[in-house]
């Protein structure tokens, strides 16, 4: 295995920050089809963070104490409605949430977003380089999903004008002016962005944009599932008015997420999800429905998601202010130059230089499929990267000339290690192509054998490794 320090790719100085926190996995071993095993190296935290260790701590200790919320009037159940609720009030002060903003607990961004799309009264305003999550909600069904489920709950939520999606363009600064265009140019209710590119990393100024939609009498939405775990966010300062973000994303993978914001679209949409918990009153011939956030909770909630969430959010407010975006700077910075040393390789930017960025990088490699570099990263080097559209299809197909690529993505428990190991093995690549053989399997592709076996635990449970999700 070809690694960096092995070669004079690229002359870096070698104090760079190490981990920023105690990730579970940080030293994981894994086979290589060379035969052997490695660390690996996690460099896909874009796609799912991994569990930081103080996470994991909160639940082991919630874990003996396990009980229904909200209704039981056992010591347990007292105990995880104590938590639960605990939780609430620690997303919202993580997220500078105002007095009357209302937190909701749900499965994920998508699901956070699928909520707000049908609680808004009007017409959306999005644009063209958002990740499915912040896409798919505001195309023209959700207008008439919202509309039927607004419908039945006989209260009129039609959203009259349905979506408009606005090209992003050539500059940050042509691109909110397209945005302040297209607000100026026909009333909308929201405007609906990312708070991060999942694809290239860049940010975008969100108290700018917030400060555009109330000039237009619109309200804010930002997708933060690649933000949040990267950048503080306040909402009051910023003037953003919801917010929606990830347990996953933010090293808290029990299966939550969340929308922060403001209460009066909410409480005036149909409940999300109906059942118990959701109501005030049920009779037969009508149901009198709670106020949010209960409104949109039905049925049980996931109180060890919630409580993961939450101390997710505490462990990052522990860290010095700049010290999560110096940690990846650094790091992206070393990736970067890194990559540019090599012949051949092409990182997607939309504004390259103007916006700040997270540590996410995606590039593509000439003459390799990216599916086929994944591939071989992880076979041959044991490195962990996403291949594919990253559920970011428009973007991808305006970025690339075949619509996909390879994605590096750091977080708190990177080091430069990890960098040079992915420029080492890039480089040996180029150099003199892989050494093992790949092909088609199963609608997939991978190394041709694949004499890597799975943990003991999982043996027997699936034929090989998992494919891997090429959106």
């Amino acid at each position: 295995m070809t690694m960096l320090s092995e070669s004079p790719i690229v002359s870096l100085a070698d104090a760079v920050s190490g981990p920023l926190a105690d990730v579970i996995g940080a030293d994981l071993e894994v086979p290589l089809v060379t035969g052997g095993t490695v660390r690996y190296v996690n460099l896909d935290y874009a796609a799912s963070a991994p569990a930081l260790r103080a996470v994991a701590d909160q639940v082991a200790g919630l874990l003996p104490l396990y009980a229904s919320v909200h209704r039981g009037a056992g010591y347990a159940s007292a105990v995880c409605t104590s938590a639960y609720e605990a939780a609430r009030t620690t997303v919202a002060s993580f997220t500078g949430a105002r007095d009357d903003d209302v937190v909701i607990f749900t499965r994920n961004t998508t699901d956070a977003l699928n909520l707000l799309a049908s609680a808004v009264p009007g017409p959306v305003v999005h644009l063209d380089i958002e990740h499915h999550a912040n896409l798919l909600p505001w195309q023209a069904d959700s207008a008439r999903i919202a509309g039927a489920r607004a419908a039945a709950a006989r209260i009129s939520m039609t959203r009259a004008g349905g979506t408009r999606v606005v090209p992003a363009q050539a500059t940050l600064a042509g691109t909110l002016a397209a945005v302040r265009d297209e607000l100026a140019a026909a009333p909308a209710a929201l405007l609906a962005v990312t708070g991060a590119s999942n694809v290239t990393g860049e940010c975008l100024p969100l108290a700018e944009l917030a400060d555009l939609a109330h000039a237009h009498h619109a309200r804010i939405a930002v997708d933060g599932a690649q933000l949040i775990p990267h950048r503080r966010v306040d909402l009051a300062a910023s003037g953003i008015d919801y917010l929606a973000f990830s347990g996953h994303k933010i090293y808290a993978p029990f299966g939550a997420g969340v929308l922060v914001g403001r209460r009066e679209w909410l409480d005036a949409a149909p409940p999300y999800l109906a059942g118990g918990g959701a109501v005030r009153e049920v009779r037969l011939a009508a149901t009198e429905w709670a106020a949010s956030p209960a409104r949109h909770e039905g049925g049980t909630p996931n109180v060890i998601g919630a409580v993961a969430l939450a101390a997710a959010c505490r462990f990052i407010d522990t860290l010095p202010a700049g010290d999560v975006e110096d940690h990846e700077n650094s790091l992206a910075d070393r990736l970067v130059a890194g990559l540019a040393s090599l012949d051949g390789i092409r990182v997607l930017r939309l504004w390259p230089g103007e916006a700040d960025r997270i540590g996410v990088v995606t590039f593509t490699v000439d003459g390799w499929p990216a599916q086929h570099v994944a591939q071989y990263l992880s076979a041959e080097h044991g490195i962990g990267v996403r291949d594919g559209r990253f559920c970011a299809h428009p973007l991808l197909a305006r970025l690339t000339s075949d619509g996909s690529a390879v994605r590096a993505s750091l977080g708190l428990g990177s080091r430069a290690a990890d960098v040079d190991r992915l420029v080492g093995a890039l480089a040996a690549l180029r150099a003199h192509g892989p050494s093992w053989t790949y092909a088609g399997r199963a609608g997939s592709y991978g190394p041709a054998p694949d004499p890597r076996v799975l943990p003991e635990w999982l043996a027997g449970e699936l034929a090989g490794p998992a494919s891997p999700c090429t959106d």
